[in-house]
């Protein structure tokens, strides 16, 4: 039987990686639509960050 994926645990991982996405796409938009994620990450942003040299 010939093998046609040398590397079986790449398709399983894009596979895993595909439904991860069909999931948690619907979450990931609403949670941009409500501005939540923009939000969360406001104290990453590098410009409020209070750096020595500056």
């Amino acid at each position: 039987m010939p093998q046609l994926n040398p590397n079986p645990w790449l398709s399983i991982l894009l596979t895993t990686w595909l439904v991860y996405i069909v999931i948690y796409q619907p979450k990931i938009i609403s949670l941009l639509q409500t501005n939540n994620i923009s939000h969360n990450l406001k104290p990453l942003n590098i410009n409020s960050w209070n750096w020595p040299w500056t």
